[in-house]
């Protein structure tokens, strides 16, 4: 018999990824010459391999991908760009759409002529890109997205006309509109590139806001009539306790939206409205960031290779919540991540999967915390070690024991800045003669607003010339379409490091007040938080009121004075 090339090629990667073996390949050859059809229906049917997997090789093996369309969130704007009766002809649904691209899922991505229809269908200029899905999903999100109000406008229109009752318990599938609602924001909130959303119950009405590049926005308010419902459907996509509404409970789910992988964690809080929910956004696209990219100065970045390089001892990462500690911790784990070196981390939870390195969550219910954590690690044999946050001193003693016993740990710690570190590993218990020695650096970290590249605007410094090095000018915001008119789009990063040397390991061993410890890191190059931000003012990326939102400049306002 005949085996098409592809077939093939799919076959060699079942083998050589061990996901198949030779028994299971020759029962499956001798399926086929019995019942007839293809070699790898009669691997699926025979349970050797799922239908899932067998996507995936085909995606990955034509070069087009594929996606699993079973908790899909698509584009509404995507959406609009073909009627149901084209998305049933040639068994595709739209995903998600950019100013010239379309994304669509088919069942048969080497269908040109379908192909060639679907580009005649949208508008002229927008390029359509396919991915490999499985055919009855693909019916099953054409019947569940077409036919129905998919829009929050619309929604809440049909919610207020009464078209819809509203119940507190929303199973009755997609028509219900409490379904399309919580999927609408969700997908609404992506889109937007919100961090966050919370769901924020008041008396009378339920206030939804989004973070978007680290400051809240009010973007819609329902009434209260939806709260109920709205809380239970999250709860139900979040794997919680619908029943318990007088504990505050945690969870997490996995969505596709806009062609991608996101996660969410669920937090819910008691309040006296009613249960208050935030969802944070982890979106995996977007989150692990290459060091290089960063836009860190190339005295930091030196810094930071200087210590990557040290073989043991401890990399702490510092700063508030929400200063995208994990992020750079994950980027430096990215840049020495290879096949000869075995990584493994303990994390609250596992927020951005990673390949190569083995990562494992805290459950505290199993009783596997932190400290408990790195030692079953520790028994892993482990080359480099990330815990997730060093918070008291059981896994900070941990931490450094792994540190002095030849590992390279990478944490995080709640710190104002990198020489604040060494107050507060002394405030948790920490000896200073363990934190001598045994600290590689310590990274400090705050995010700040971009200014919008495409409405800001260059006036005279002035007044803040002399924090900024006498600069003649510098930008501010202004606001336009591009960036909802708040003059900012996107973040970037405010870097100090402290690279330990001997001299401040001596000091450190003395208990050296905190004034001395930065005369001495200054002389090895060290810069602050404010120094950066100074850089990024000058160069235009950043305002100085932004900076200003965010860093302490009283020190060099006592300087000036």
């Amino acid at each position: 018999m005949e085996v098409n090339p592809t077939d093939a090629k799919i076959v060699e990667l079942m083998l050589q990824r061990g996901l198949l073996s030779d028994d299971q390949l020759r029962i499956g050859q001798t399926e086929q010459a019995k019942g007839g059809g293809s070699l790898q229906q009669a691997l699926v049917s025979l349970g050797f391999i799922s239908s899932a997997m067998l996507r995936d090789l085909k995606g990955e093996v034509s070069g087009t991908g594929s996606v699993d369309l079973t908790s899909v969130l698509p584009d509404l704007a995507a959406l609009a760009t073909l009627d149901r009766a084209t998305a049933l002809r040639h068994r595709c649904i739209p995903l998600s759409l950019s100013p010239d691209v379309l994304v669509v899922a088919m069942a048969d991505v080497d269908d040109l002529i379908a192909l060639d229809r679907l580009r005649a269908a949208v508008t002229p200029g927008i390029e359509v890109i396919a991915m490999l899905a499985d055919g009855d999903e693909i019916q099953e999100c054409v019947d569940r997205f077409y036919g129905f109000e998919l829009s929050i406008d619309g929604i809440l229109g049909e919610i207020e006309s009464g078209a819809a009752e509203i119940v507190a318990d929303p199973s009755g599938g997609y028509g219900h509109p409490v379904v399309r609602l919580v999927d609408a924001v969700l997908s609404d909130a992506v889109k937007h590139a919100a961090s966050d959303v919370h769901f924020e119950p008041e008396e009378g009405f339920l206030r939804i806001r989004y973070r978007i590049d680290g400051v809240l926005h009010q973007i819609r308010s329902f009434h209260s009539n939806c709260q109920a419902a709205l809380t239970v459907r999250i709860k139900v996509m979040a794997g919680l306790d619908i029943a318990d509404s007088r504990a505050p409970q945690d969870g997490r789910m996995s969505l596709s939206m806009a062609g991608r992988q996101i996660d969410l964690r669920v937090s819910t809080l008691p309040t006296t409205f009613g249960e208050n929910i935030v969802l944070r956004i982890l979106d995996r696209q977007r989150g692990i960031v290459p060091l290089e990219k960063l836009g860190l100065s190339p005295s930091v970045e030196h810094a930071i290779n200087l210590m990557i390089a040290r073989p043991e001892g401890l990399i702490l990462v510092t700063g508030p919540t929400g200063s995208g500690k994990t992020t750079t911790l994950y980027s430096l784990l990215s840049r020495i991540s290879s096949e000869q070196i075995n990584i493994m981390t303990m994390e609250d939870p596992v927020e951005y999967p990673m390949p190569l390195l083995r990562q494992a969550s805290l459950n505290e219910q199993a009783g596997l915390d932190f400290s408990s954590g790195i030692r079953a690690i520790l028994r892993q044999d482990p080359d480099i070690i990330l815990i997730g946050e060093i918070r008291d001193e059981d896994t900070a003693a941990m931490a450094y024991r792994a540190a002095m016993t030849g590992h390279q740990v990478y944490s995080t710690l709640h710190a104002n800045s990198s020489i604040g570190a060494l107050a507060r590993l002394k405030d948790i218990g920490v000896d200073a003669t363990l934190v001598a020695g045994n600290t590689i650096g310590i990274v400090s970290q705050r995010l700040v607003r971009k200014l919008c590249e495409h409405c800001k605007c260059q006036v005279p410094a002035d007044q803040v010339a002399g924090f900024l090095g006498n600069a003649d000018q510098i930008f501010q915001a202004t606001g336009c379409d591009q960036c909802r008119h708040t003059g900012y789009s996107g973040r970037l990063v405010l870097t100090e490091v402290l690279r330990m040397t001997p001299a401040m390991d001596e000091l450190i061993a003395d208990s050296a007040s905190q004034r001395d410890i930065l005369a001495c890191a200054r002389e090895s190059g060290y810069t602050t938080l404010a120094d950066d931000a100074v850089r990024r003012v000058n160069d235009g990326s950043t305002s100085f009121a932004e900076v200003t939102r965010v860093i302490d400049f009283t020190n060099r306002i006592q300087s000036m004075d």
